[in-house]
């Protein structure tokens, strides 16, 4: 038995999370190609490995709980001086966000855990990189502009390269969700006599 770090987050879809993924990796930021462009639900957070069942049942639930919802960008924000982050801001579907992260962190849960800052659903697209870097992020995407319903969430675990990989996705109670960009679509027309 070992550990492992997962995290649950809210995958930003194609064509915009691709593009904020180039966008952050062209600021300078070295951890761009190991995260996948995302709103987070459970941060960084270490676990038994045998304890994955019991987490995976766990957010089961709570996709059955949620509801799908529309989520939107606009704009920049930083945590700067506090923190070293510049990020996108999620200016609909926020209190989606912040209602999911607590069911996902209950104390009664398997992941029950205290934050260390308060919860502030956001898209980051530099960290901890110089300010010279972070002032470009900040300026270049203070007009960016994303919209997507939200159909659920995914489980991550972060690699020993560092990488973030999904492990499984969680849709909400009805909900479908949308096929990934490189996922070929299917012909849903229904034939003609």
């Amino acid at each position: 038995m070992g550990t492992v770090t997962i995290g649950v987050s809210i995958a930003v879809p194609e064509p915009h999370g691709s593009l904020l993924q180039e966008r952050r990796a062209g600021f300078g930021d070295p951890a761009a190609s190991g995260i996948p462009t995302h709103v987070t639900l459970l941060p960084p957070t270490e676990v038994d490995d045998s304890a994955l069942p019991a987490i995976e049942a766990h957010l089961i639930e709570v996709a059955a709980a949620g509801r799908p919802f529309p989520m939107r960008l606009s704009g920049t924000g930083t945590f700067r001086p506090l923190s070293p982050v510049v990020f996108v801001q999620v200016v609909e579907g926020a209190e989606a966000c912040a209602w999911l992260q607590k069911q996902v962190r209950d104390a009664s849960g398997p992941v029950a855990r205290e934050l260390q800052f308060p919860y502030h659903p956001h898209v980051t697209v530099a960290h901890g990189i110089d300010d010279e870097a972070m002032d470009r992020a900040y300026a270049e995407l203070s007009g960016y502009e994303a919209e997507w319903p939200c159909a659920g969430f995914a489980l991550y675990e972060q690699g020993a390269d560092g990488v973030w990989r999904k492990l499984r996705e969680f849709a909400f109670r009805g909900a479908v969700v949308p096929p990934q960009a490189s996922a070929p679509e299917r012909d849903t027309t229904l034939p003609t006599r």
